[in-house]
């Protein structure tokens, strides 16, 4: 299956004292090379917030507007910069990730399972979704209709706009189907504590 890849990597980390979460440490990688590798097979990838440093080859940057907007005003900058950059040439399907998941990988392999077994015209058909085993959902682990997210965004722009927006209330018309994904395939960083339930660190230490 083709699809793109926008990984968001531009909130403030305040409960982490400012320290981006992108650089934080987990099994010997940053969470950014992490979330970048976990999205391998996308045909073109972006990555939306501060200089992130050095990417891989091909790998875009951008940054939402204004910058600290919040997660739906960065999934709008990360389609308009895969547009700009592939033109009409684009994958069906984009792959929105937020960097702050050490083990999403597990949850971006179980995503393409569901996808690859779906049927045509059924449940979901704009994308799938990550959901815990204890029924969290992750709206910023899951694939979908590159069309579909794209009349979202302006859709909301239109109607109150990107900034500050959730990304529940930005996805809430798309008909998309939750997955259950491993345990602890979703949990993310938001503080110290669970930096260190995770086994996350800073560089360096």
């Amino acid at each position: 299956m083709e699809f793109d890849a926008l990984i968001l990597a531009g909130g403030r980390s305040s409960r982490l004292g400012g320290v981006p979460k992108s650089q934080l440490v987990y099994d010997g990688a940053t969470l950014l090379s992490r979330s970048l590798a976990a999205a391998a097979g996308a045909t073109a990838t972006v990555v939306v917030g501060p200089d992130p440093g050095v990417l891989p080859s091909g790998v875009l940057t951008c940054r939402e507007e204004p910058a600290f907007a919040g997660p739906a005003a960065a999934i709008a900058a990360g389609l308009a910069a895969l547009a700009h950059a592939q033109g009409p040439y684009r994958a069906g399907m984009t792959l929105v990730l937020a960097c702050d998941m050490p083990k999403v990988d597990q949850a971006v392999a179980a995503l393409l399972a569901a996808l690859a077994a779906g049927s045509p015209g059924s449940a979901g058909s704009e994308g799938v979704m990550s959901v815990s085993p204890d029924g969290r959902q992750q709206p910023l682990a899951g694939f979908y209709s590159t069309h579909a997210l794209q009349r979202a965004v302006e859709e909301k722009a239109r109607s109150g706009g990107l900034a500050g927006a959730s990304v529940f209330a930005l996805l809430a018309r798309l008909d998309v189907r939750t997955v259950t994904v491993p345990a602890g395939a979703t949990d993310d960083v938001d503080t110290w504590g669970d930096a260190t339930a995770l086994g996350v660190s800073r560089q360096g230490a």
